[in-house]
């Protein structure tokens, strides 16, 4: 996908994200909405990341679900999609480990029962920290 895109798709995460921070009502009743989002923006965060250093195979893409696997796993995955060792990539670690944090727990916030707003502006504030590493 061209970076275009994904800077399109950023805009939706971070509309919806702003929606639910100023609703009224509080964060609750966006939980799915922000669940899948916060996920997705996650990955795009990284593909535009990745674009910007022009390291990006074309045709390329992440799964948010690597980021439920272990850190060996995931440098692997990450690495395929790029044209540089992904070692070379400065706060590689970092970034995984807030992908790795927004992923936890992602399906049962997304399908299950109904979670604390604590949980859900901490899965904010962690997009907003991986979102200020990469300076998109």
């Amino acid at each position: 996908m061209r970076i275009e895109k994904h800077e399109e798709v950023l805009k939706e995460v971070l509309d919806e994200i702003n929606a639910a921070l100023k609703d009224k009502n509080g964060l609750k009743i966006h939980q799915r909405r922000l669940a899948f989002s916060i996920s997705l923006g996650a990955v795009n965060l990284v593909e535009i990341h990745f674009h910007k250093l022009d390291v990006m195979k074309e045709g390329s893409r992440i799964d948010h679900r690597w980021f439920k696997k272990w850190k060996d796993k995931i440098l692997e995955h990450l690495g395929n999609q790029i044209t540089s060792p992904i070692n070379s990539i400065k706060h590689i670690d970092k970034i995984i480990e807030i992908a790795i944090k927004i992923e936890e727990k992602r399906d049962d916030i997304a399908y299950g029962a109904p979670v604390e707003e604590k949980i859900l502006q901490e899965k904010i504030n962690l997009f907003f920290e991986l979102k200020d590493i990469v300076k998109c």
